[in-house]
């Protein structure tokens, strides 16, 4: 599943193409991805404008001027192609991954300007909705979740406040939406191996210092990742199709059995499964 900056390298990759940008034509070749298109999806798109592309946790967002913002989500195996003339890019696109099927390319959108946008997802598990823009806070995907980890609002008092009296580990804590919206299970991984907090660890029990460090660099690593155009883990390249190479710079991620990067500590990367998922760090440094 694409993090936060593998989804926001997405959105600066549209951002150009589509902000500002009216719908010359819309085609939705299936009336489904994981969910059903809601009704009318075609002709409520059609001829409207888009007035921004913004970013929501994982989600894509794009207002309409016609009281509507459309809904996206990448799901597992979701892509997008931009094809202006001769030049076809694929913000966001998969590094390793055979160039797109036609038979996947699912929804098609057309700017008055000539540029296509096409939708592919081999899998089916993204989706799109139309959702009235002024109900979109109060929406079931919306409503309840944490501050952006990089907005002003996500800091140790706030962090101090979520976590107080947490049985549950510091790491299945930081995944909950909930209390933090965007953040995945790579740079859970690596915030907190960069913080040296046990994954284990009760966020409960974890003190004001470490939590004002753990808020630190959980944004240095997603900035960090937005700059390099997300992990690319297995898929994903920047606007301009050029890879990124945050992943070689993971210090635990996918690193089991290998030696501890830090300076002088000897120790060797772990994996254990939290919750279905694959955690990484040094039992040596992170406690």
């Amino acid at each position: 599943m694409p993090e936060l900056p593998e989804v926001e390298t997405v959105r600066r990759g549209l951002a150009p193409v589509l902000e500002r940008a009216r719908l010359a034509r819309v085609e939705a070749r299936r009336p489904d991805l994981r969910f059903p298109l809601p009704d009318g999806f075609v002709q409520r798109l059609t001829g409207a404008t888009i007035e921004r592309l913004d970013r929501r946790a994982k989600y894509l967002l794009a207002p309409l001027d016609r009281g509507d913002t459309l809904v996206m989500h990448l799901g597992m195996t979701g892509r997008f192609e931009i094809a202006g003339g001769a030049s076809r890019v694929r913000p966001g696109d998969f590094a390793r991954a055979q160039p797109p099927d036609p038979r996947h390319a699912h929804i098609v959108f057309e700017t008055e300007a000539g540029v296509t946008v096409t939708f592919f997802d081999p899998r089916r598990f993204g989706y799109m909705d139309l959702i009235a823009t002024a109900d979109l806070d109060q929406h079931p995907w919306f409503k309840g979740l944490g501050p952006e980890p990089l907005d002003c609002a996500f800091d140790a008092g706030y962090l101090a406040r979520a976590f107080a009296g947490r049985r549950q580990s510091v790491k299945a804590t930081l995944l909950d939406q909930r209390v933090v919206a965007g953040l995945g299970n790579i740079y859970v991984c690596e915030a907190l191996f960069r913080a040296a907090i046990d994954p284990e660890r009760a966020a409960g029990a974890i003190g004001r210092r470490k939590l004002t460090l753990l808020v630190k660099v959980i944004k240095t690593v997603l900035e960090e990742a937005i700059e390099a155009g997300g992990s690319t883990l297995r898929d994903y390249a920047s606007a301009d199709g050029a890879l990124g190479y945050f992943q070689h710079r993971f210090s635990v991620y996918g690193r089991e059995g290998e030696p501890c990067l830090k300076p002088g500590c000897g120790g060797q990367i772990k994996r254990i499964v939290q919750g279905g998922r694959s955690t990484f760090f040094c039992p040596r440094c992170q406690r």
